[in-house]
C-alpha cells in the first residue's frame, strides 16, 4: 500500500508539505493583515522579451516591503497563547526579519532575529522599527541561522523558519491566489528562488489551477543551488555563496522545499548580478518601482532570456524593494553601465575651475545629464600642470555618450584621457524603451 507521505522514490512527497486547500486557508487566515498587491501589466517588458503580456505582481509594495508577512503571519497566528508569550526567535537576510517583527507586534509577541553581516542597514532598521531585537552575527545567512536554533533552545522559544516550514509554505503561496484572480491568462511565471519557501507556495497553486502552467525559480549564478538540486535528486549544498542579491543568497533547498519543488517546479535558470542590476534600473525607470536586486531577479531572467516566453503571458513575481537608497543607486548605475547609457570620464584640464563651466556646457548641450563632476585623485601619471577631473555622464545610448565625449574632446584646455564605457550593452535591454 502507498504511503501518502512519500514520493514514488521514497522521498516525502509534496502532498505531505503543503496542498491547496493549505494555501485557502492562509488566504482566510491572512486576509485582514496583508495588503492584496498590485499586478501592473508592462508592454515595454513584453516587447523587449517577445511575451505576448507581462505582468509585475509587486510584492515590494506589500507591508514590510516583500511577500514574507504572508508566511510570518500564517505560522505566528496558529501557535499556543503560552508559546507566543514566551517569545519568537527567527534568522533572516532581513525581509522574514521584518515579516516577523510585524507578526509579532501585531500578536503580542517579542521577537529575536539573527541577521548576517551582509544585511543592508536598511532591513535591519526597519526590523528594530518594528519592534524587535536584532541580532547581526555571522558572515552568511547559514551562520545566522545556525546562531538563531541555539538561541531558540536555550531560551526555549519558538523558532520561526524563513521557508522550511509548511505553514510558511502555506503564507508565502497566497501570493499565486491574488495573481491567478488579476492575471488568469498566466502561461509561465518567473520566481525568484532563495531557500525555496514562495516558489513552492506559488507552484503548489497555479499547477493546482492548470497543470500546464510553467513555473520557473530564477537564482544568482552566485547561489545557484536548486537547479543542481533538481538534476541530482538530492538537496545540493553550496560551501559559499557571491552575489548582491543577498535576499536570496541562500545556500540550498531544505527537506519540505525540496519535496514540492522538485514535484512542482518546471525549471530553475541562473541570472548574473549585472543582469540583476538591469531589471532593478529598468523597474525603476518604466515600471517606477524600487526592487531590490533578489526581486528583480525574475525580471532579469525575463529580459536576459534566460527563458523562452515567445508569445506567452508572463507573470513576473518582484517579491521585495527593501534596498539602501546607496546600495540602489549603485545597482542603476551599474544597469546603465550595462545598457551603455552611462559613461565614468577621467579628464586633464586647465584652469581649474574656471573649466567647469566649459565641460558642463559642453554634456548639457548634446542632451547628456551630468551626473558628477568632481577633481580626481592625482596619479604619477597624470600632468602635474593640470587637474585631474572625474565625470559621470548619463546619455540614451553608446553613440549619445560616444558623441558627448567627442564634444568633451573639444573643448579648450580639456583632454579626455580615459572613457570607461560599458563594452557592449546588454542583449535584451540594448533598444531603448518607449
Amino acid at each position: 500500500m502507498s504511503d501518502p507521505e512519500r514520493a514514488p522514490d521514497g522521498g516525502r512527497s509534496a502532498d505531505s508539505v503543503v496542498t491547496p486547500a493549505d494555501v485557502e486557508a492562509a488566504g482566510d487566515r491572512i486576509a485582514d493583515v496583508v495588503h492584496r498587491t498590485p499586478l501592473d501589466r508592462s508592454t515595454t517588458f513584453a516587447e523587449l522579451s517577445g511575451a505576448a503580456s507581462v505582468g509585475l505582481k509587486l510584492e515590494n509594495a506589500q507591508r514590510t516591503g516583500s511577500f514574507k508577512i504572508r508566511g510570518a503571519y500564517n505560522l505566528m497566528s496558529q501557535l499556543p497563547p503560552e508559546t507566543l508569550e514566551r517569545g519568537v526567535v527567527a534568522s533572516s537576510a532581513g525581509n522574514h526579519a521584518q515579516g516577523v517583527a510585524l507578526a509579532g507586534r501585531l500578536l503580542g509577541a517579542d521577537a529575536t532575529i539573527v541577521v548576517p553581516e551582509v544585511t543592508p542597514a536598511a532591513k535591519i532598521e526597519a526590523t528594530r522599527g518594528y519592534g524587535a531585537e536584532v541580532v547581526v552575527e555571522g558572515d552568511i545567512y547559514e551562520r545566522s541561522y545556525e546562531r538563531a536554533l541555539e538561541l531558540a533552545e536555550r531560551e526555549g522559544r519558538e523558532f520561526v523558519h524563513p521557508f522550511d516550514d509548511e505553514r510558511i509554505i502555506a503564507g508565502q503561496g497566497t501570493v499565486a491566489l491574488e495573481l491567478l484572480e488579476q492575471y488568469p491568462e498566466v502561461d509561465t511565471a518567473l520566481v525568484a528562488v532563495g531557500g525555496g519557501g514562495l516558489i513552492s507556495g506559488i507552484a503548489t497553486v497555479l499547477k493546482d489551477r492548470d497543470p500546464d502552467v510553467r513555473v520557473i525559480g530564477v537564482q544568482p549564478e552566485g547561489a545557484f543551488h536548486a537547479k543542481p538540486s533538481l538534476e541530482g535528486d538530492e538537496i545540493h549544498e553550496l560551501s559559499e555563496v557571491d552575489t548582491a542579491a543577498e535576499g536570496i543568497a541562500d545556500t540550498r533547498l531544505l527537506e519540505r522545499t525540496f519535496a514540492v519543488v522538485r514535484e512542482r517546479v518546471d525549471d530553475v535558470v541562473a541570472v548574473s548580478d549585472r543582469e540583476m542590476s538591469v531589471a532593478v534600473t529598468l523597474l525603476a525607470e518604466r515600471a517606477k518601482t524600487v526592487a531590490e536586486a533578489a526581486g528583480a531577479a525574475p525580471l532579469a531572467a525575463l529580459l536576459s532570456g534566460a527563458v523562452d516566453v515567445e508569445g506567452e503571458h508572463v507573470a513576473v513575481v518582484v517579491s521585495g524593494g527593501n534596498a539602501n537608497l546607496t546600495g540602489h543607486a549603485e545597482l542603476v548605475r551599474t544597469g546603465l553601465l550595462e545598457l551603455g547609457r552611462y559613461a565614468e570620464v577621467r579628464l586633464s584640464v586647465a584652469d581649474w575651475p574656471t573649466a567647469v563651466g566649459r565641460v558642463a556646457d559642453a554634456v548639457e548641450s548634446r542632451g547628456a545629464e551630468l551626473d558628477a563632476l568632481e577633481r580626481a585623485r592625482r596619479t604619477r601619471a597624470d600632468d602635474p600642470n593640470r587637474t585631474p577631473v572625474r565625470l559621470g555622464i548619463e546619455g540614451s545610448g553608446p553613440d549619445h555618450l560616444g558623441d558627448v565625449l567627442d564634444a568633451l574632446a573639444d573643448v579648450a584646455g580639456v583632454e579626455v584621457v580615459d572613457r570607461a564605457l560599458a563594452d557592449e550593452p546588454a542583449d535584451a535591454t540594448a533598444r531603448s524603451p518607449d
